[in-house]
């Protein structure tokens, strides 16, 4: 009985997690997945890891090295954060904030690379992450719906 129980737990998960997945577009999956990454893995190998000297974070293009990167490091998580909870939930709030993030990273991308010199991979790495932004924009009906 007590291994028939176990069975039906087992199902019983596996369906609430397969309808959770049925809420979202496979896209939208896959950001809420890089933000739970990010928010759970990554974010605090950086902030608790890495070494100072060995730390950059972006913010409009512009990279941030050393103590000035570290500093900015609690904002990139709890964006993160927010935006794992923001998908999990699938919260009004994501939308525009979802879409105006995802174009912030869109123009920093752009700015990044033509600091470095090259206008061909700014542009590229910018009509590549408007995609997810323009996806994001045109999803608003599926936020805040449940």
């Amino acid at each position: 009985m007590r291994r028939q129980n176990g069975l039906m737990a087992t199902i019983g998960f596996t369906n609430a997690l397969s309808a959770e997945w049925r809420r979202r577009p496979w896209w939208m999956n896959y950001t809420l997945c890089f933000c739970l990454f990010m928010t759970f893995v990554y974010m605090p190998f950086d902030m608790f890891v890495k070494p100072v000297a060995e730390d950059q974070e972006v913010w409009f293009g512009f990279l941030l090295e050393g103590w000035a990167a570290k500093l900015t490091e609690p904002l990139h998580w709890a964006i993160y954060g927010a935006g794992a909870y923001g998908f999990w939930k699938m919260k009004s709030w994501m939308w525009p904030w979802g879409a105006l993030y995802a174009l912030q990273v869109a123009v920093s991308m752009l700015v990044w690379n033509v600091i470095g010199g090259s206008i061909v991979a700014g542009t590229a790495s910018f009509a590549l992450f408007m995609i997810p932004t323009t996806a994001l924009y045109r999803s608003r009906e599926r936020f805040g719906a449940h």
